[in-house]
């Protein structure tokens, strides 16, 4: 390829489309781009960054091939309190009881939790989380929840 390449976008399949609109622009203060009956494209500023597409049924299993899990980075470790002091005003289950590092003597780290369909999700900076110890010790806490 003669240019790098980059994420455009994440689509996830959700079981409710109005629930799951209102959990990732709440979450992820995200705006709503274009929305049809049964899908949303999601954006942070200009970028579509999440498309929503109601046809799923059941829940997100951990144990299929697929999406391990999606990691949002934010700029500050001021950006990662804001998301989990939202998190925890809607009640949402945060794992390791709040902020951890990615792994020990790491600098960077964040926030790990799941959506309404159990879709599993990070929110993180490079810079800031060394102190909030590290749940799996040298063994990356992203790939472990």
């Amino acid at each position: 390829m003669s240019q790098e390449m980059r994420l455009g976008h994440v689509g996830l399949n959700v079981t409710d489309l109005e629930r799951s609109t209102h959990f990732y622009t709440r979450v992820f203060q995200l705006s709503v781009a274009q929305r049809g009956r049964t899908y949303a494209y999601l954006a942070s500023g200009d970028d579509v960054v999440i498309t929503l597409w109601e046809q799923a049924t059941g829940s997100f299993s951990a144990s299929s091939p697929g999406l391990h899990h999606h990691a949002f980075q934010v700029q500050s470790f001021d950006d990662v309190e804001q998301v989990e002091l939202r998190l925890r005003a809607m009640n949402v289950q945060i794992l390791h009881d709040g902020v951890v590092a990615h792994g020990a003597a790491e600098q960077s780290g964040g926030l790990f939790f799941a959506d309404p369909d159990g879709i599993r999700l990070e929110v993180f900076c490079a810079e800031g989380a060394g102190d909030r110890g590290a749940p799996y010790g040298e063994e990356p806490t992203c790939g472990f929840f």
